[in-house]
């Protein structure tokens, strides 16, 4: 079969896997020899610190990607040409260098991927080279899923509904590069070398390990495993952090070492077939690209307020905010779940999904700080951070977002304890100095009677802070601090 180019070069992205990848299966059905990179992006990695987990992700999931190229092409030669450096020069030298005709690679509408994707763009070109990108990360993107006046929705179930009518089984198809896997080619000798350690890009290993964070698409088969049998019982588990209920996906998601189409493939079918669980977590997926599309279509959002009145409100600053924000980071905020939360993030780099928004709600509308900080803060840490969905998640929770929760609706952080956390197991596990309270006293040790505290041992301001703010008190103040958008949309 002719083919349209002589060669080409795949760019891997957050697309750390060969199998049902939309840009591999196109270079590769569309070129004779197919070339693959990563580059370790120095414009992203120097600003990070030192000891990164998702740096150590990725590295290891390279590792993974390389042999899967080499087992896929059936020759040791084949592999991943990983490059170091900017991904402006690196591209176009290595384009230039393999003589190919064009460089394929899928869509990342962060608005700092468009600008660096414009800029590679551009140095291609200059050398002769095009650059193909194609839809990979989510089902439907930007502009594909609209209103009836064709415009992009801003409220999600009536996006949803949108969604679910639009999708068919050709949305949800695998792209089978394994039948055109013969157009791997062989790297050049030079370029035949391992992937770099992470010493070797200035980094140093975290305890991924040890917190047992699988890593790369062969990882993926085994959390599946584990997950399926558990998804009916989904919509009910996934509130409670201390239960297994998650899928432990959303890592794997965010790097793309699993396809999103086998994931949403399998929940749609169960949740035809009636599956409760599944139809939530499916639910979860499209949030997932409806925050997606919120993003390409609406990006002041990911600097400020979606609704542009909500910029208007008057936050906490100077040293008094720096403390209190200090304290909600470092888990010292007198309430048990939301610094069992933030222990949680500082340790693992994970958080669950309920404890997100116990937590940023306690941050935005009990202390008074801007989401912005917050949303900054889970970019830093957060092993699965996705800018869109950790967006509009911040927005939702601080009502500055499409779809928000309305501002008057504030969590409280004591009665999200006592419901989704009843017998403190979660509480206990990353607070351990409140482990010896009774049930009824550990979600808020500051209002037990004195004698419950001293049968425990337990002195409130010694062996734990009493709470920085009380949560009325900040209602009140949180219901004045918003009056300022009283008259915006809810």
């Amino acid at each position: 079969m002719n083919k349209t180019f002589s060669s080409g070069l795949v760019w891997f992205r957050r697309d750390l896997r060969a199998n049902d990848n939309a840009a591999l299966f196109h270079a590769l059905k569309n070129c004779a020899k197919v070339y693959c990179v990563f580059v370790f992006d120095t414009d992203i990695l120097d600003p990070l610190p030192r000891a990164d987990r998702r740096v150590e992700f990725i590295r290891e999931s390279l590792v993974d990607l390389d042999m899967q190229l080499r087992t896929l092409a059936a020759h040791e030669a084949a592999g991943l040409i990983v490059r170091h450096g900017k991904a402006k020069e690196e591209m176009a030298r290595l384009a230039h260098q393999l003589g190919v005709q064009s460089v394929f690679a899928n869509h990342d509408d962060e608005p700092h991927s468009l600008a660096r994707d414009a800029k590679v763009r551009g140095a291609l070109a200059d050398v002769g080279i095009a650059l193909h990108t194609y839809k990979d990360h989510v089902i439907f993107e930007r502009r594909e899923v609209m209103t009836q006046m064709g415009r992009p929705y801003s409220v999600f179930t009536p996006y949803k509904n949108a969604w679910l009518k639009k999708v068919d089984g050709d949305d949800l198809q695998p792209y089978a590069v394994e039948l055109h896997a013969s157009a791997l080619a062989a790297r050049p000798e030079a370029e035949r070398q391992e992937v770099p350690s992470l010493s070797t890009l200035g980094f140093e290993s975290t305890n991924l390990k040890a917190l047992h964070i699988l890593t790369g698409s062969a990882a993926v088969p085994a959390l599946l495993q584990d997950f399926w049998p558990r998804v009916a019982k989904y919509d009910h588990a996934r509130n409670y952090p201390a239960v297994k209920g998650p899928s432990y996906l959303s890592v794997h998601l965010r790097f793309g070492t699993v396809s999103i189409r086998h994931l949403a493939r399998q929940a749609y079918e169960l949740a035809q077939a009636g599956n409760e669980g599944a139809s939530v977590w499916l639910s979860e997926l499209i949030w997932r690209d409806f925050y997606a599309q919120i993003m390409a279509n609406f990006p002041h959002a990911m600097e400020r307020s979606f609704k542009p009145d909500y910029d208007a409100i008057p936050w906490e600053h100077g040293a008094h905010a720096h403390k209190l924000f200090d304290a909600w980071c470092q888990g010292r905020t007198g309430y048990p779940l939301v610094d069992a939360a933030m222990m949680q993030i500082n340790q693992t780099g994970y958080m669950h999904n309920r404890l997100r928004m116990v937590v940023a709600s306690f941050l935005v509308k009990d202390l008074g700080i801007d989401y912005r900080w917050g949303e900054r803060y889970f970019a830093q840490h957060l092993n699965d951070f996705d800018l869109s969905s950790n967006n509009g998640g911040w927005q939702w929770a601080s009502s500055s977002g499409c779809d928000a929760q309305p501002y008057f609706r504030i969590f409280n952080p004591v009665s999200q304890s006592e419901k989704f956390d009843p017998e403190g197991k979660f509480i206990r596990r990353y607070i351990p100095q409140l482990a010896a309270l009774p049930n009824p006293a550990l979600h808020a040790p500051w209002a037990a009677k004195p004698m419950v505290l001293a049968a425990a041992g337990f002195e409130s301001g010694r062996d734990y802070p009493r709470p920085i703010v009380l949560h009325d008190e900040a209602r009140e103040k949180t219901l004045a601090r918003y009056a300022v958008v009283k008259k915006a949309p809810q």
